[in-house]
């Protein structure tokens, strides 16, 4: 079976991770005794390392800066086998900066300076496109421009669409999408794009109609953290059971999953057995701090799949 090829045309950045107790309320100065470190991130290159490292030839549309973080970031998406034919490093704008602020639960609170990765633009997106995938992901941690070319774009090549739709916002056009294979939020995203939090299993039953209602969509696809996953392809709905594992840092494990998920997809072409093993990787993504270095290889994940199923 041919090596599939995934476009993944989203957001590089550097991660400033500090892990806390808890998040100090306003006005709160906290003396943490955690560690602060600086890591790569960004849910472009944290999907497009995901599916790299599980086995699929990865290109990868972005923008970094033109300073040293661009530089490391490239050096790390080198390291990892990707095609960076349509990274631009940047002349006016510094590498993107996401200061991720990680619980001892677990949890965590994110907030992005989109730098260079605003600027990534349709001629940006159509280029990257001579490389002929076999599906194309894209996040809204990009511009909303540049989310709507390469929804675009990809209706018009025939290239299937997966939406990981976060960060989300309640005033996105779903329907400029036009038509897309797979649209995965999370539960928050799901909560903000549809007014309905996923909670119930009636509850992701009537959010998962109203995205489909908002935009032509073959998969809707939430991803319920500590649940597992729901599907729902207009038809049918299966909720898909999780791995227990012990939750370290959740940061990256969505990214993860839809990496995975699209893999997976292109390789069986199967939807339930996709979402099994983008639980698996999600899960173990979790059990490590970090984003890019917390992504499982596809042999790690053949071997934990082995050993929960025993």
């Amino acid at each position: 079976m041919s090596v599939k090829r995934i476009l993944v045309v989203g957001s590089a950045n550097i991660d400033f991770l500090m892990t806390t107790p808890y998040v100090p309320a306003p006005g709160e100065t906290m003396i943490s005794e955690g560690e602060y470190t600086f890591v790569p991130g960004g849910k472009g290159a944290n999907t497009a390392v995901a599916a790299a490292k599980l086995g699929a030839q990865v290109v990868f549309c972005t923008r970094v800066g033109d300073d040293a973080y661009g530089d490391r970031l490239i050096s790390i998406y080198k390291e990892h086998g990707i095609d960076l034919r349509y990274l631009k490093a940047d002349k006016l704008e510094q590498t993107g900066l996401a200061v991720v602020l990680l619980e001892k639960s677990g949890a965590n609170r994110i907030v992005v300076y989109p730098g260079a990765n605003k600027r990534i633009n349709e001629n940006d997106i159509e280029n990257s496109f001579f490389s002929y995938p076999d599906a194309v992901i894209t996040q809204f941690e990009i511009g909303e421009a540049a989310v709507l070319a390469t929804a675009r774009t990809a209706n018009t090549e025939g290239v299937p669409l997966i939406v990981d739709a976060g960060p989300a916002r309640k005033d996105f056009p779903l329907s400029k999408l036009e038509q897309v294979e797979i649209f995965s939020p999370n539960e928050t995203e799901t909560e903000i794009l549809t007014g309905i939090r996923p909670n119930t299993l009636e509850d992701c039953l009537r959010a998962s109609i109203a995205l489909s209602n908002a935009v032509d969509i073959k998969y809707v696809v939430l991803k319920l953290g500590g649940r597992g996953c729901y599907i729902y392809d207009g038809k049918y709905c299966d909720l898909i059971s999780p791995y227990d594992v012990n939750t370290v840092d959740t940061t990256a494990a969505g990214d993860a999953f839809t990496a995975a998920l699209t893999a997976e997809y292109l390789r069986t072409n199967d939807i339930i057995t996709s979402a099994r093993y983008a639980n698996a990787v999600g899960a173990l993504t979790v059990t490590k701090i970090g984003a890019i270095s917390s992504l499982p290889s596809a042999v790690e994940v053949r071997t934990f799949m082995q050993e929960y199923n025993r």
